[in-house]
């Protein structure tokens, strides 16, 4: 993968966009300390990452979440996403919950992963988030708080 310029001269890792994956549970979010090696290293985000070819924005989330986190894509039900636009170029955030348990995820720290853990929506902010992620977090119209918290 590489980086690519969007019309506003803003840099972002993948040219065909990126995508992430947010599985809420209980009010909490499932968030991951980003490797110190990887881009915006120590902050805390979703896992994610550049789509490749031919790749939608659920199967890259999907694909990046188990590669990072061995989040088993099975153990989850997707409820939609949030897509964040910047000069052409695109972020799309895949919603989910665990479909039974939270333990079936097989959460285990991989590639570009320093650790994860199960936060409170309310306790989300106070974290050293990676910019792109505060961001969203933060905006209301992208409804991702909201989502967490109706549990």
């Amino acid at each position: 993968m590489s980086w690519a310029t969007c019309e506003r001269g803003h840099l972002h890792w993948g040219p065909r966009g990126a995508a992430g994956l947010l599985v809420a549970h209980e009010g909490a979010v499932l968030l991951q300390l980003r490797a110190r090696w990887t881009h915006r290293g120590g902050t805390w985000a979703v896992p994610g990452g550049a789509r490749e070819r031919g790749e939608s924005a659920t199967e890259a989330a999907l694909r990046e979440a188990h590669e990072e986190l061995g989040v088993e894509a099975t153990a989850l039900a997707v409820h939609g996403s949030h897509v964040a636009l910047c000069g052409g170029w695109s972020y799309e955030t895949v919603l989910a919950r665990p479909a039974g348990a939270p333990a079936a995820l097989g959460l285990r720290d991989r590639s570009e992963s320093d650790g994860h853990r199960w936060v409170a929506a309310d306790e989300v902010a106070a974290l050293p988030l990676h910019p792109g992620f505060r961001r969203a977090w933060e905006d209301d119209a992208s409804g991702l708080a909201a989502f967490v918290r109706r549990g």
